[in-house]
């Protein structure tokens, strides 16, 4: 059974601290990759790295240890006490290894690097290598850039904002934080992994000061980024972008950009992943819906031998108290219409789908 908010306990009776993260199924068994938090404020930054458990049934979770650890060398640039959000991994099953890409910041620059982290290993709980940090696209245009971008970038432009709603002078375009950013790489801060049918892997990823959501398709080995990429909802302020694909179309649920507060949801969806993309609205539709049921989506996970199932994964942060954060997993379903929608249940089971609900 699925309940809403309360601690969850894996094998040893701990709450699971696996936040921001992701869910991949490898031979027989779900693999759940998060941010492992400690105590208080100071859980905000890494000072362990990114814990793994394992589960065949995803309700009861298996301790499998760090996968990734932070390191104690003040030279790494994973050092203790940097920023490492939103892993997620990925199988490349030709070469046998086991993909991580994370939001990285350096330490004591809050989030100002906005790089994206790599991390290898040969063994799915790790524990995983790093590889290095970068900003994408370095000296690449997106697949829609439009000629003014290329026109060169206001005197006004500032080398930095906030990253939030109203902090750029005016609407991101005429601002051109893409050609701010183009030959040292565009900005990367909350993510997701996706692969699509044919093995096509691809990084989405906040950007241009999380006004604009890129979509960026990874290497044949998704070690690195080829030069594909696309620039979607300009000037919208997305954070936490998950993406699933369901009958052959792409649907994309994101957060509202707020920081830790709680906002409105957001949907999409395309015939292709690189667009256009048509907004629907918010998904939810029961009270709470204006903060998501107090959450911010991480990942949209399928539900293997199950028809037209998946599950939204959210966290309820806890900043204050970093290790204390909740989870929220809910049905998605779909209307007629195809519109994705989350109906809000106290609990429920995966037999939901079997009872053709």
């Amino acid at each position: 059974m699925f309940q809403q908010g309360i601690i969850w306990p894996d094998n040893n009776g701990v709450h699971i601290n696996a936040h921001g993260g992701g869910v991949i199924y490898h031979e027989d068994r779900y693999y759940w990759f998060g941010e492992h938090k400690i105590a208080g404020e100071a859980g905000n930054l890494a000072h362990v790295g990114v814990h793994v458990y394992s589960s065949k049934d995803l309700y009861h979770w298996e301790d499998e240890g760090i996968a990734f650890s932070v390191s104690e060398d003040p030279d790494n640039p994973v050092v203790k006490a940097c920023i490492i959000e939103r892993p997620k991994v990925i199988y490349h099953a030709e070469n046998d290894e086991f993909i991580m890409w994370f939001h990285h910041e350096l330490k004591g620059r809050g989030y100002g690097s906005t790089l994206t982290g790599l991390a290898v290993s040969n063994t799915i709980t790790g524990p995983y290598c790093y590889v290095h940090s970068l900003r994408p696209n370095a000296g690449e245009w997106p697949l829609n850039v439009k000629p003014f971008h290329k026109r060169g970038v206001p005197e006004t432009t500032k080398d930095s904002y906030c990253g939030g709603p109203g902090c750029l002078s005016g609407p991101i375009d005429t601002v051109n934080i893409l050609g701010r950013d183009f030959k040292k790489g565009q900005m990367s801060r909350d993510m997701t992994l996706f692969v699509d049918d044919d093995g096509t892997a691809y990084h989405i990823h906040s950007s241009e000061e999380n006004s604009t959501i890129h979509i960026s398709r990874l290497s044949d080995d998704y070690k690195s980024f080829s030069s594909e990429y696309v620039r979607a909802f300009p000037g919208r302020y997305m954070e936490a972008p998950a993406l699933f694909k369901h009958k052959g179309v792409y649907y994309f649920v994101a957060s509202g950009c707020t920081g830790w507060s709680h906002n409105a949801a957001r949907s999409a969806v395309a015939d292709s992943i690189f667009g256009p993309w048509k907004e629907l609205g918010n998904p939810c539709i029961s009270t709470g819906k204006e903060t998501t049921y107090d959450s911010q989506v991480t990942c949209i996970l399928p539900v293997r031998n199950r028809e037209n199932a998946f599950i939204f994964m959210a966290d309820r942060w806890k900043p204050e108290n970093a290790i204390d954060g909740r989870y929220v997993w809910l049905p998605v379903q779909f209307a007629e219409d195809g519109k994705v929608f989350l109906a809000w249940m106290d609990e429920w089971d995966l037999e939901y789908w079997s009872r053709g609900s």
